[in-house]
């Protein structure tokens, strides 16, 4: 009688990590013009960065008005919540990426794009690709790897 026990105990304990590990990233994009990176949840904290609207971070946690946030290098700061947008926005990490008119390597040039630009995410291929914008009007494909944000 005891064995049937802890075989669901078991089972309940793998499943709950199982779901824990299929919760998606949360990313959140600056939509104002600029937005102050605090230490802390308070307008009285330590003002760490000023960062430029359509910067994707990891939300870790909500707090009230607070949104804890992850950047791409692994640093965590606090943003006041009305600075963010749900719009989404990804930005390139090598220092120069071939924006593809289909989502395929041999595919025709848009346009080139630098590090540290954002575009804005539209959808995940699901092969690797990804389709953006970028602000001047230019759409089509990166590779998922060549961003961050998504």
């Amino acid at each position: 009688m005891r064995y049937p026990a802890v075989l669901r105990l078991a089972s309940l304990c793998t499943l709950l990590c199982v779901l824990g590990a299929a919760q998606a990233v949360d990313y959140v994009t600056v939509g104002e013009a600029s937005a102050i990176l605090y230490d802390a949840p308070s307008l009285k904290a330590k003002k760490l960065f000023v960062v430029s609207r359509y910067m994707p971070f990891e939300a870790i946690v909500t707090l009230d008005n607070w949104v804890k946030v992850r950047d791409r290098t692994g640093g965590l700061y606090w943003l006041e919540k009305h600075a963010l947008t749900n719009k989404k926005y990804v930005v390139v990490i090598p220092p120069l990426v071939d924006v593809r008119a289909e989502p395929d390597e041999g595919a025709a040039r848009v346009c080139q794009v630098r590090a540290q630009v954002a575009l804005e995410w539209f959808e995940s291929t699901g092969t690797g690709w990804i389709k953006v914008r970028h602000k001047d009007g230019e759409t089509g494909f990166v590779r998922s790897s060549e961003v961050w944000g998504e």
